[in-house]
Parts: structure tokens; C-alpha cells; sequence
């Protein structure tokens, strides 16, 4: 028997001996992601690209569950990674059902370009509804979660291939990607950047990174010394295969100007450690051999690392827990409820005068109006799959309220235009959504943005943007129909549906109730309307700060974290990341830590006792900020080291406890370098941050304890 069918071998020896066996051509024809088929060794043609941002996308009806976003409200360890165990065993069911069929295209793979860890230090990104927020720690946690249910925890096959992107240093502009350099300075890099790649890459062992189409510090991100050698493969050990984004390498000759010819462009990446390219510069690879730019040896580098991967996938073995998973577990009903539970746990709500929860048997009429309210192209945000069932806010609020109370519904105005139809005079809606609010007990208006305002270059519809947004404003006559709507004198119930943070100012200070229900995936309008009728309590929080105007924000090309996100911004928030309120009331007190005094090094242990003080059964997101009161060197004004969710009901108490890792303690100097540093911190621990607006929005303050590390 061959070697490399040899089950008793390793991977990575099975691997070697397969590629030893190949012609230079067919290991050059591995290298791009429509991979040849090398029939005479019995390997298939295989497309190693695949997305699962929130969901199996592109390949046909999947579970769509909320956009990245939006998981990231739910400060949720524990259904982060069943969301991703969910993903992969729909990837698995799909493509079991697709190879038996011989379909072997693009999308119907196993490996996944998912998670997407980069950092959204601006509201403008358009990219940034992929992302987990502001914060390199919730990335972090959350990131390491869903990669470990995609992966699956059989000891030696992987259920599926995650992906961390975009190494390292991306956030737009949208528009200036393939020829932008992100400078960044080194203590930037190891405080914000890096964080959340190294706890994918070191603790979930992701199986492979994918590069940025922008220059970091001058060296393109899918060719960087520092990133993919230094650091990825030297520092952290990185064993899987490192992937480019779509066309970067292209980007090489074409834009960044660091080589001449896609000969030169495939010798560099192939030399740094791409070792699969998503477009066609490694077409030229038998090329740059034949011009002595690049060692065949280099070429098997790669090609061993990708029929690596395939290996641990089990695709040249036989692997029954995988292998048997059927088509019906796709779409299944148990999947359904997961995604209902998840986007009831995102639902984040921002203010509420005591209007919510509504009582449908109170109601004689409401009025769901808005651009967002029915329409169903709102729901995923971007990177999806398709559903087969949609339901939209003003779907979940007639399943809700059924026959028993009246619903006038009126779109009020277009999203982003200032009318709905091109011959009517701008304005064209309000009139209705204002006479709906007339006839109606209460109005919910149900705003924001869509996949087509606020994504990746090319898949928008704001032409001035290429994806980024100019302002975090509503756009159109949004704010005009909101202010109309409240001016009826009905009480009013604001929706956000978006993927980023949008200014609220004059809804904050004139509406009775303020929901962000983000993308909330294809159930997500059942969830918002059960939130509004009160058939759970929300508990969803902000993964990412709201801004008061465009104007607190430094310039979008600027990537220096200085007055970036909640844990260096001066100003106040409007909204604060880790802000979310509740229909209970949560108490914390009797808050102890293991020791006051730690050796570096060691992680310090806390126990607080939280009591659900209100009338309704609830979740609670405790949350945990660390603050350096004796730094030598900047230091953040604090942050987020820990985090849990759990329910409580009402009246009840639960002693939680907490391990604070010494990691969180480490300050970061200005040439990168992390160490622990003696002296006194402060740890925060409650139901938000210890900042002034938290504190005034909620009506209490976190507790706190002092410690000091020797």
C-alpha cells in the first residue's frame, strides 16, 4: 500500500510521500483555489473556497443565523460555539450530498474563510458587521469558540477547516485596499491587532490564516516577513496552510508596486508561506520555476501543507461520524430553534421609558413602519446563505399579536433615497407612516442599513462609499420619519437593524424605546417581535462603542488606536461598548479575590455573588475590566478581561466565579514587547463598564477590588 493511504502514518508523512509522487505540474495546478483533479493518485479536484461567517453561505438553503455582529452581542462563549458546530455539520451534510453527486464547485467545500478576527476600530468600515467588535479579548474568546465548533473535537480528523482573516492590521478603507499600507507602531500591533490571531492560531488551532489585500508597515499582508514568519509560523508555531485573499497577490505588481511581473508577485508569496492562492498569480508558478524565481522545493512546501489539510479533513480516508452525517441534517428543525435562541440572545436593547414590554392584549392597533420592517434582504448582512424561511420584523409581529390586534404597516420611506417612487415628490411615504402612527396605540419604526449600504467593496449599492459609509448618520430621510412618526404624539418604539454603530442622539432623548436588533439572521423577525411582546428579557450587549457624531472620530486612514474605541477614546459615548439593558434588575456585591498580592506571572481568582432583583426570569452578561493604576508606559483607561453569561430567575442568586488570566495583566511597551509589571490594578466587576455614561444610562455602578502583582 502507498504510503499516503497509510492510516497509521501522520498526516504530514502521508502528505510528503502523495506530493512525491506528483509531476511539477500537477503540484503547480494544487496551488490556486479551484484545485486540479490528479486522477492517476486518486485525488479529486477540490475548491478550497468556502464561507461560513454566520452560516454555510453561497452553496444553497443553510441555517442563516445573525451576522457576525451580532453574535458578538450575545457575550455568549457557549452558544458562539454551538452556532459553529451547527455550521459545520451543515457543511458536512452539503458536501457529502454534493461530492456523492460529483459537484465539487466553488462553496461546497469543507474549508471555511471563517472567522473574520480583524479589529473594528471604526464605524465607518463597511467590513466590520463581519467582525466581533472593538475589543481584541471578546475577538479573541469568541473567535477561539466558533473555531472550535467549526473544527469539531474528534482527536484526530477535522469536522471542518476554519479560517482566522484578514492577517493582520485591516479595517478599510474599503476602497484603498489593494494599494492602502496600514502603518501601525509596534505597541498598537501587540495591544489591539495581534490578540485575537494568537488565541485562534495557539488555542483553537486554526487551520488556516488568510492575509489582507492591504501593505502592513509597508510589506504586503499575504507576503510579510514579520507577519507570516516572524511572527505566525516563528512565535506561534502556525502548523496549517496560510490562504490569500481574493486577487491580493495580483495587488503585488499591479497596485502596491513591490514587484513587477506575476511571475515575481507568486516567487515572494510562495517564499513567505502562501501557500494557496484565491485568484490566478500561481498560474504563473511553472513560470517563475522556469525563471529561477522560485525552487520547486518551495512549491512542495505548499502543495504539503494543502494535502495536509485535505488529510485531516479525512478526504482520502474513510470517516464515519463525518462521512454519515445525512442531507436532512441541513436545515433541520433543531437547527432552526438554535438559530432563534441566537438571535433572540443578540437583541440589544438601548433605552426603554417603561413602554416595553408590550402587552397585546392592552393593544387595539400598532404600527410597524420603516424601510427595514419587511424587507427581507436586511436580515443576513453579508457572507449568507439562503434560508427557507424569512421572517421579517413585521412577519415576527403578526405571528405575535395574530388576528387579535390591528397592524397598519407603512415602508416610510426609502432606505437611503429621499422617495420610494422615482415620479412622486420626495417624502412620498411619510404622510402614510404618520397616518399609520395616528391609528395606532403604538408605533415600532424599524430603521438602518442592508448589505448593500455598508459592506465589502464592490458588494454595495453606496457608490460613494465602496462599502465604507462617509457618516454614521441614518441615511436618506430616515431620521425625518422617525422625528415625523414621534412628533403623532404615539408612543414609539425605534429598531436599528444594522451591522455597525449608527448616531442616535435625537432618538436617545425623544423616543420611548430604542432596540439594536442588527442583522438579525432569517428568524431574526420572530426574535425582535417576541423581545417587544416580552416573551424573554433581553441581555444582548454592545461589542462595539456608539459614537455621539462623526466628528469624534479620527481620520478613517489613521490606524493609530489613539482615541479609537471604548478602551483609548476621550470623548462620551452616546452608547458604551459592553451597554446593554435589561426587563429585570441585577445586584452584585460580596465581591472577593483570591489574594491581594500575585506573583507576574500568575492568574488571580474572583467570586461575586449576582441576584436577579427584578420581577422577570432573565439573562445577565456579567462582564470584567482591568485597570493598570502604576503602568510605566501607556496603558488603556481599562479593559475588558473577562465575561460571562448566564440566566437567573427572578429573586434567585448565584456565586460566579472567575479566573482572571495573567495575560490581562500584561502592559505592552513601544516596541511591542508584553510583559507583567509590578504594581497596583484595579478589577471591575458588574453589568457594564465602570465608565460615567455606563454608570448614569444603568443607575449603578460596577463593584471593585484592588491587587497588586510583586
Amino acid at each position: 500500500m502507498e504510503q499516503y493511504l497509510d492510516k497509521t502514518l501522520s498526516f504530514e508523512e502521508r502528505a510528503k510521500d502523495l506530493v512525491s509522487r506528483m509531476t511539477l505540474d500537477e503540484k503547480a495546478s494544487q496551488l490556486t483555489y479551484h484545485s486540479a483533479a490528479v486522477e492517476r493518485l486518486g485525488i479529486p479536484a477540490y475548491n478550497w473556497w468556502n464561507e461560513a461567517l454566520h452560516g454555510v453561505a453561497r452553496a444553497g438553503t443553510a441555517t442563516v443565523f445573525p451576522q457576525a455582529i451580532g453574535l458578538a452581542a450575545m457575550f455568549d462563549r457557549e452558544q458562539m460555539h454551538k452556532v459553529g458546530e451547527v455550521i459545520s455539520t451543515e457543511g458536512r451534510a452539503k458536501y457529502n450530498a454534493y461530492t456523492s453527486e460529483e459537484d465539487r464547485d466553488i462553496y461546497k467545500g469543507l474549508t471555511f474563510w471563517s472567522p473574520n478576527v480583524n479589529i473594528f476600530r471604526d464605524p465607518r468600515w463597511g467590513r466590520g458587521q463581519e467582525t466581533y467588535g472593538e475589543d481584541p479579548y471578546l475577538t479573541g474568546r469568541l473567535g477561539v469558540e466558533f473555531i472550535e465548533g467549526i473544527q469539531g473535537d474528534d482527536p484526530k480528523y477535522l469536522k471542518a477547516a476554519a479560517c482566522a482573516k484578514h492577517f493582520a492590521v485591516h479595517s478599510g478603507p474599503e476602497r484603498l485596499r489593494h494599494e492602502f499600507n496600514a502603518e501601525v507602531s509596534p505597541k498598537d500591533l501587540w495591544e489591539t491587532y495581534l490578540p485575537a490571531f494568537e488565541a485562534c492560531v495557539t488555542e483553537a488551532k486554526v487551520e488556516a490564516v488568510m492575509g489582507a489585500y492591504n501593505r502592513t508597515n509597508g510589506e504586503p499582508c499575504c507576503a510579510s516577513k514579520l507577519l507570516m514568519e516572524d511572527i505566525l509560523r516563528g512565535k506561534w508555531g502556525f502548523q496549517g496552510h496560510y490562504v490569500s485573499d481574493c486577487w491580493a497577490l495580483l495587488d503585488f505588481h499591479e497596485h502596491h508596486k513591490v514587484t513587477k511581473t506575476a511571475e515575481e508577485s507568486a516567487a515572494l508569496a510562495l517564499e513567505r508561506g502562501c501557500d494557496v492562492n484565491c485568484g490566478v498569480v500561481y498560474m504563473q508558478a511553472l513560470a517563475a520555476v522556469e525563471q529561477g524565481k522560485v525552487s520547486e522545493e518551495l512549491i512542495d512546501r505548499a502543495v504539503i501543507r494543502l494535502m495536509t489539510t485535505r488529510m485531516r479533513l479525512g478526504m482520502f480516508d474513510q470517516v464515519e461520524s463525518f462521512d454519515s452525517i445525512p442531507y436532512s441534517a441541513n436545515d433541520c428543525e433543531e437547527h432552526r430553534q438554535i438559530n432563534r435562541e441566537t438571535a433572540r440572545k443578540s437583541m440589544t436593547l438601548l433605552k426603554n421609558d417603561g413602554i416595553l414590554p408590550l402587552s397585546a392584549e392592552k393593544l387595539r392597533s400598532i404600527a410597524v413602519i420603516g424601510p427595514n420592517a419587511d424587507d427581507r434582504s436586511m436580515l443576513p448582512g453579508n457572507y449568507h446563505g439562503t434560508a427557507s424561511e424569512y421572517i421579517t420584523p413585521l412577519d415576527g409581529i403578526r405571528r405575535v399579536v395574530g388576528d387579535s390586534v390591528r397592524i397598519y404597516y407603512s415602508e416610510g420611506c426609502h432606505k437611503f433615497k429621499d422617495r420610494t417612487e422615482g415620479l412622486a415628490f420626495p417624502d412620498d411615504r411619510i404622510s402614510e407612516a404618520v397616518t399609520a402612527a395616528k391609528e395606532s396605540d403604538v408605533a415600532v419604526v424599524v430603521l438602518g442599513l442592508d448589505e448593500t449600504m455598508e459592506g465589502e467593496e464592490f458588494d454595495q449599492g453606496n457608490a460613494y462609499g465602496s462599502g465604507d459609509r462617509e457618516n454614521i448618520g441614518l441615511p436618506g430621510r430616515q431620521l425625518q420619519l422617525l422625528q415625523a412618526v414621534q412628533a403623532t404624539g404615539t408612543p414609539t418604539v425605534a429598531v436599528l437593524c444594522a451591522g455597525s454603530a449608527v448616531e442616535l442622539c435625537w432618538a436617545q432623548d425623544h423616543v420611548d424605546a430604542i432596540i439594536d436588533a442588527w442583522y438579525p439572521g432569517s428568524q431574526g423577525g420572530l426574535a425582535l417581535a417576541e423581545l417587544l411582546f416580552g416573551a424573554y428579557s433581553p441581555a444582548g450587549r454592545l461589542p462595539v462603542t456608539f459614537y455621539r457624531d462623526t466628528a469624534d472620530l479620527p481620520d478613517f486612514l489613521d490606524y493609530s488606536m489613539e482615541n479609537r474605541t471604548y478602551r483609548y477614546f476621550q470623548g462620551e459615548a452616546l452608547y458604551p461598548f459592553g451597554y446593554g439593558l435589561s426587563y429585570t434588575s441585577f445586584a452584585y456585591s460580596d465581591l472577593k479575590l483570591n489574594k491581594e498580592e500575585l506573583s507576574a506571572g500568575e492568574s488571580l481568582f474572583a467570586e461575586v455573588t449576582v441576584t436577579n432583583t427584578g420581577a422577570r426570569d432573565g439573562d445577565e452578561v456579567l462582564e470584567c475590566y482591568l485597570r493598570d493604576e502604576e503602568a510605566s508606559v501607556s496603558t488603556p483607561k481599562w479593559s475588558l478581561c473577562g465575561f460571562q453569561r448566564f440566566h437567573l430567575k427572578a429573586g434567585e442568586s448565584r456565586r460566579i466565579q472567575l479566573e482572571i488570566k495573567a495575560e490581562s495583566m500584561r502592559i505592552v511597551d513601544e516596541q511591542g514587547e508584553r510583559y507583567v509589571e509590578p504594581g497596583a490594578f484595579t478589577l471591575f466587576v458588574g453589568g457594564s463598564q465602570p465608565d460615567e455614561r455606563s454608570v448614569l444610562l444603568l443607575g449603578k455602578r460596577p463593584l471593585s477590588a484592588g491587587f497588586r502583582v510583586k
